[in-house]
C-alpha cells in the first residue's frame, strides 16, 4: 500500500533524510520512531507530498507522490502534529470544509460527518467554536479531517499529543479499529503505545533507517539472549548457584532493588533460543532443590530499551549490529 523507495530531503549540505526506503502493506499499523529531529516529520509531509524530496520517491496504492500527485492524495488521510485548524470556525463548519475539499459529494456529506463525528466522540461539540476547544478536542477534529473521504492510508503524526490517559486509550482503541479498512503510519512518542498498538516499528536517527521490524522481533534481536525474569522463595546464593549449573545458561542476575523477606527476584539468561527447554530446566531444578517459582516470565527488552540502544549517539549502532552478527556466526561455527 505504501512504497518508499530512496527518499532524500537536502537543506543546503544537510540530509534532513537520507535514502530512505520501507514498505507498508496493506491494513498494517507502522510505528515510525526516532529522536526529536530524526527526520519524521520531514518523511511524513514528503509522503503526503506536502513537501518535495531531493531525491527518491514515494508511492501510495499505486500512484507516486510526485507524479500522480491528486491520485495520490485521494488515497491519504493526514494528521500533522500540530492539526491546520481555523479556530473562528464552529467544529461541524469546518468539517463540512475539508469535505468540500477532498470533493466528497453533497448527497454523502451528512453520512460522511456523522460517522467521521462518532468515530472521534466529537459529536456533542459539533456547534463550538474550534478555538474554545481544548488541546486534547483539537487533535480529535484534526483526526475526523483525517478520516473524511475514508482515504485508504492514515498518516498520524502524533496522534495522542494532549489527550488525558482516558483519551489516550480511547484513540488507541480507535486505531486499531480503523486499521481494519486502513493501512497507517503513526509516528509517537509514547513508545508503549507504539508497543500495544503497531504492527510493526521503523526507526530513525539523523535521516536513516536503523531498524524494521516486529516490536517482539526487536526485543529479541537486541536483548542477544533468551532469558526469563523470576520471584522464587528460598535462599539466595544456593538458588543462583543452581541455576547457573543449568546447561547454556549464561548468567543470573539477583534484582536488589526487589526486597522481600526469603523471596528472590532475579533474571536467567541463557544462551539458547529455546524458551520452552530453559523454562523446563529451571522447573526441575528448583523443584529439585525445594523452592518455590512464585513467578516466571520471558525476558526481554522494552522498546524504550530497544529505541535507546539503537539510537546512542555515541556508538556506531550498525558496526554493532555486524559484529553481532559475525559473533553469531562464528557460534554457529563452534557448533
Amino acid at each position: 500500500m505504501i512504497e518508499v523507495r530512496n527518499l532524500t530531503k537536502k537543506y543546503g549540505d544537510h540530509k534532513a533524510v537520507d535514502s530512505l526506503s520501507f514498505t507498508v502493506k496493506q491494513g498494517e499499523i507502522l510505528g515510525f520512531l526516532g529522536p526529536n529531529g530524526a527526520g519524521k516529520s520531514t518523511t511524513m509531509n514528503m509522503i503526503t507530498g506536502y513537501i518535495s524530496a531531493t531525491e527518491g520517491t514515494a508511492e501510495i496504492d499505486g500512484h507516486d507522490i510526485f507524479e500522480e500527485p491528486e491520485e495520490a492524495k485521494k488515497c491519504i488521510g493526514y494528521l500533522p502534529e500540530i492539526p491546520p485548524l481555523y479556530g473562528d470556525m464552529r467544529l461541524l463548519e469546518y468539517l463540512k470544509f475539508v469535505a468540500e475539499l477532498k470533493k466528497v459529494k453533497k448527497s454523502k456529506q451528512k453520512e460522511m460527518l456523522d460517522y467521521v463525528m462518532k468515530m472521534t466522540s466529537t459529536t456533542e461539540m459539533k456547534n463550538r467554536l474550534i478555538k474554545n476547544l481544548s488541546k486534547g478536542f483539537k487533535q480529535r477534529v484534526g483526526l475526523a479531517a483525517a478520516l473524511i473521504g475514508n482515504p485508504e492510508v492514515l498518516i498520524l503524526d502524533e496522534p495522542t499529543v494532549g489527550l488525558d490517559p482516558k483519551q489516550i486509550i480511547e484513540i488507541r482503541d480507535l486505531i486499531r479499529e480503523l486499521a481494519k479498512n486502513h493501512t497507517i503510519i503513526l509516528s509517537s512518542h509514547i513508545l508503549s503505545e507504539v508497543a500495544a498498538v503497531c504492527d510493526k516499528v521503523l526507526i530513525i536517527n539523523k535521516g536513516k533507517k536503523l531498524v524494521i521490524d516486529t516490536p517482539d522481533n526487536l526485543s529479541k534481536r537486541m536483548g542477544g539472549s533468551s532469558g526469563v525474569e523470576m520471584k522464587l522463595q528460598g535462599e539466595e546464593g544456593m538458588i543462583k548457584k543452581a541455576l547457573l549449573s543449568i546447561e547454556n545458561v549464561t548468567d543470573v542476575s539477583i534484582n536488589k532493588g526487589k526486597r522481600e523477606e526469603g523471596k528472590v527476584y532475579l533474571t536467567v539468561y541463557s544462551s539458547s533460543t529455546d524458551e520452552d527447554a530453559l523454562s523446563e530446566a529451571i522447573f526441575y531444578t528448583m523443584a529439585d532443590k525445594n523452592c518455590p517459582i512464585l513467578q516466571m516470565r520471558p525476558a526481554a527488552m522494552s522498546l524504550e530499551e530497544v529505541f535507546l540502544e539503537v539510537t546512542k549517539e555515541d556508538t556506531n549502532y550498525m558496526s554493532r549490529k555486524k559484529k553481532r552478527l559475525l559473533e553469531k556466526e562464528k557460534e554457529k561455527e563452534e557448533v
